[in-house]
Order: structure tokens, then C-alpha cells, then sequence
């Protein structure tokens, strides 16, 4: 049962809701072995080690960004990821209709069942300072956000967003808005190429936690959901809007895929993309759906 002790901005109600849920999951049979992340990246090393160690279930205790470093230990392997949602953000959770908070979640978690779903996997990119990697590979379970919203996040600074949470990402927006200069994108895929300044490449349905900008996909699809935002600065205020109002502006093209290309339309330019809330790298990428790479708990439907 890993768990990030700083998720949800309380770290002594933190703890305190981690040891309730423990003693839920305990009377209902589950006597999960508590692993507490120490910083960056350590989440993916306990998933490996439990995964090693031959645990079946791994519970991922925290946001997206903390289940994000946990299927990135467990992907392809066999053992069951059970989410207990209490972070800033909870796409999944919230895709999953979960309970919010560790403590509810476990209540109900003995009655979820294993489904086996496909992840989104980043491939072949730079980090975020721009240096390549070698074999740069990370999977994603809900979104990869490429372009503004990565650049908001790569911004926004712990202390501020431990103070306001979801809020610290708005006002950090407002304010990156006037100051981004909206680099323009090539995204290749399937023969055919688009030019944008904004890309959403989706898993789920949501966007941000709790926007639905892809209706019709499901954490159970085969394929991604492809929106491209192809305007510059003054037109993202109807965008954003239009986000928030759940419509579709006729200028943003909606696709389907399993794989696409984006590189920067201009060499040098510096375009970030997020992984499920957390900065990841920059451009170029190559983005696509690994199919049977992960069993995830799920409510009944």
C-alpha cells in the first residue's frame, strides 16, 4: 500500500486517514503493508520491489501524479493496481466513480473487480531541461497534456500549490497566459499531419480532474482520443471556456488513434507535455496504446 504523506496539503490528516484505511482493508481480510514515498520517482521503485517481492495487489494511496509513479513500477506484470483517491487532482478516481478520501475508498474497495485495460505509454522524448534521454519510455493512465498546460505545471511551484491545490493551477494559468508564447506543434499520425499549439492525447474521458472533453472515450478503450487546439493566444479564453462548458468548438479537431508524432513545428523551440498531472519531457514524442498492460480494481458496473 504505497502512499504519498504529502497528498491532499495536510500531511497529519494524511497519515491519520493511511492508518484508517489500513485497518478497513484489515478487517475485510487485506493486510496491506504500508510504503511511504520519500520523493520523486519513489513510488515507481516500491511498485517494482512489491511486484518483485510477488505481491498480487498493489494500492496506490495519493493523486494521479502519485498513481502515475505506481503503474510505471507495475506495468505489464500481472498484479491488480487498486487506487485510494486523495490528492489534488483524481482523473481516474473520478472516471471510476470512486469514493474520495483513502478511509472511503477502502470500504468498498473489497468489492471492486479486475479488469485487464491497455496504458498510454511516451516514448522517445527529451527531458524537461532538454538534454535526450536514452530509451526515454514512461506510461500514463489518464491524459498527456502537451503544450500549455505543461508549461503552467512546469511554473507552478510546490509551496504554492500545496498552499491552494486545485486553485494554484488556475491563477498559475491566468498568469502564464499573458506569458506563453503558444509554440506551434506538427502531430503525425496515420499518414496525415495536423499543426497545433495545444494537444490533448486522453485515456479517460476527463481532463483536469473533472472537465469531460472526451465523451465518448473510457479508461477501457483500445485507442486514444485526439483533441487539437490549432489557435494561438486570443482565442484559448473560448477554449478554456468551452472546456468548462463541456462543448466542442468547431475549430478543435477530435480524433481517434493509437499512435501519433508531435515535434515542434520550429527546431529549437522548447514544447513540455504532462503525463496525468506531472510534468514528463518535451517534444519530440512519440505517443501509443499498449494494449493488456495493466489489471486495475474496478467497481462493478
Amino acid at each position: 500500500m504505497i502512499y504519498n504523506p504529502v497528498a491532499g496539503r495536510n500531511p497529519t490528516r494524511r497519515e491519520r486517514e493511511i492508518h484508517e484505511a489500513a485497518e478497513i482493508l484489515r478487517s475485510a481480510g487485506i493486510d496491506p503493508k504500508l510504503a511511504r514515498t520519500t520523493g520523486p520517482g519513489s513510488a515507481t521503485e516500491l511498485a517494482r520491489s512489491g511486484i518483485a517481492a510477488g505481491h498480487e495487489l498493489i494500492i496506490a494511496c495519493g493523486g494521479d501524479g502519485t498513481v502515475n509513479e505506481v503503474i510505471n513500477g507495475m506495468a505489464l506484470a500481472k498484479a491488480a493496481l487498486g487506487i485510494l483517491p486523495g490528492g489534488t487532482a483524481n482523473i481516474t478516481a473520478n472516471e471510476l466513480s470512486l469514493p474520495h478520501g483513502p478511509a472511503r475508498a477502502a470500504r468498498v474497495l473489497p468489492t471492486w473487480l479486475p479488469r485487464r485495460i491497455a496504458l498510454g505509454l511516451a516514448r522517445d522524448f527529451s527531458s524537461a531541461s532538454g538534454a535526450p534521454w536514452e530509451d526515454a519510455r514512461r506510461y500514463f493512465l489518464s491524459v498527456a497534456g502537451v503544450g500549455f498546460d505543461a508549461y503552467v505545471i512546469r511554473k507552478l511551484t510546490f509551496d504554492f500549490k500545496m498552499a491552494l491545490g486545485v486553485a494554484a493551477y488556475i491563477l498559475e494559468g491566468l498568469r502564464q497566459a499573458m506569458r506563453y508564447s503558444f509554440p506551434p506543434l506538427i502531430c503525425s499520425m496515420e499518414g496525415r499531419q495536423f499543426r497545433a499549439t495545444f494537444a490533448l492525447i486522453q485515456r479517460t474521458s476527463l481532463y483536469a480532474g473533472w472537465f469531460r472533453t472526451a465523451p465518448r472515450q473510457s479508461i477501457t478503450s483500445s485507442h486514444f482520443s485526439l483533441s487539437l487546439y490549432p489557435s494561438r493566444r486570443l482565442r484559448y479564453l473560448l477554449y478554456a471556456l468551452s472546456i468548462v462548458a463541456e462543448r466542442h468548438l468547431h475549430d478543435v479537431e477530435r480524433l481517434e488513434t493509437c499512435k501519433l508524432k508531435l515535434v515542434p513545428e520550429r527546431p529549437g523551440s522548447s514544447v513540455y507535455f504532462e503525463l496525468d498531472g506531472e510534468l514528463a519531457g518535451a517534444l519530440p514524442a512519440t505517443f501509443e496504446v499498449i494494449p493488456d498492460a495493466l489489471t486495475l480494481l474496478m467497481p462493478p458496473m
